[in-house]
């Protein structure tokens, strides 16, 4: 893969950077393009050879431009409800994959909605929501499935140690709480509903290092898109632990600070992904450091493995459709560790 050349929208936001470094580590060429011609030109100065191209949404010239010559995008700018459709639309010209890291439910919603059928048509693969939350959730569930076609339930519990939100994840959060009305978000009995109901606080028994910890529970995330999808699951529910939900919900929280020199936070996960059906409960956990670094793996693997042809399907599809999801999460083990078991939880 060696020289291929990635276009990167939204290059020098938080993500967009650590997406960057990582395409530079894996021997892609990246592409940097945004909205800020300024940001632009001061990031292209500090990856000196790498071309810099400014694009518009509103603009589909300029985003035609952008992607000239590039085998793939990769979208990191949000609001994903507004730069989506006017990228893949962009990539469908160009006839090349495009992979975002879009953890808007609406968002995430609208692109399986309105391209499903075309990208199909066109031969193309859209991989929404190619990140932490969406991706990694959806890639764990279908590997805890194993040899499964259905489930019960699946629970994806969110142990984070702290939250400090980028000031694209307030922005998005913003965008989805206002299309929605305010109201939340579940899903459940096969379906995504509206409520106005309290979160209900519970503990939830995370394996070590964590323990048993208190979380938000129906703190709805981007898996309620991305694994009903394909895996016929009616019940599948997010929980985030307290502490994360507090740090994003407080306006004064800082924006996540540099503690290495990969550029990664302190801020440490662990995912807890179950799936049950009749008496038997199958389990996929992950850990790892900052959920924002840890997105650039995800969202570059999917890009490899597009490109090499080691996928399962066209149009839009989600990790867990599209790739072999055992084999896609063993081939992060630099930056995540994992774990899968099975255990019988009744008679």
């Amino acid at each position: 893969m060696s020289g291929q050349t990635v276009a990167v929208f939204g290059a020098y936001g938080h993500t967009g950077r650590f997406v960057v470094a990582e395409l530079l580590d894996r021997g892609f060429v990246p592409v940097l393009t945004g909205r800020d011609a300024d940001k632009l030109r001061a990031m292209q100065a500090s990856h000196p050879g790498l071309d810099a191209r400014s694009a518009s949404v509103d603009d589909p010239a300029s985003l035609d431009a952008a992607l000239a010559g590039a085998a793939a995008v990769i979208n990191t700018a949000g609001p994903f409800a507004t730069t989506a459709a006017p990228l893949i639309e962009a990539a469908l010209r160009a006839g090349i994959p495009y992979v975002d890291v879009a953890a808007e439910v609406e968002a995430n919603i609208d692109t399986f909605a309105h391209f499903t059928d075309r990208a199909r048509a066109a031969g193309t693969v859209i991989v929404p929501a190619m990140a932490f939350y969406g991706g990694l959730g959806d890639l764990l569930a279908t590997a805890a499935m194993g040899d499964w076609t259905e489930a019960d339930e699946a629970h994806i519990a969110y142990g984070l140690s702290s939250w400090h939100p980028t000031a694209g994840t307030r922005a998005a959060g913003e965008v989805s709480g206002s299309r929605r009305g305010g109201h939340r978000l579940r899903y459940t009995s096969g379906r995504l509903e509206h409520h106005d109901d309290q979160l209900p606080t519970l503990d939830w028994p995370f394996p070590d290092p964590l323990g048993t910890r208190s979380v938000l529970g129906e703190f709805t995330m981007a898996d309620v898109v991305t694994i009903p999808s394909h895996l016929s699951i009616p019940e599948v529910r997010t929980y985030m632990t307290t502490e994360a939900a507090r740090d994003l919900s407080a306006p004064d929280t800082p924006s996540p600070a540099a503690v290495d020199e990969h550029g990664r936070s302190a801020q440490t996960f662990l995912v807890d992904v179950v799936v049950r059906s009749g008496g038997i409960e199958r389990r996929a956990v992950a850990r790892g450091q900052d959920i924002y670094a840890v997105t650039a793996p995800l969202v570059v693997e999917a890009v490899h493995r597009i490109l090499t042809g080691r996928t399962r399907t066209v149009g839009v599809a989600s990790a867990g459709e599209i790739f072999d999801a055992p084999a896609f999460l063993h081939a992060l083990s630099p930056h995540i560790s994992l774990d899968l078991f099975e255990q019988q939880t009744a008679s």
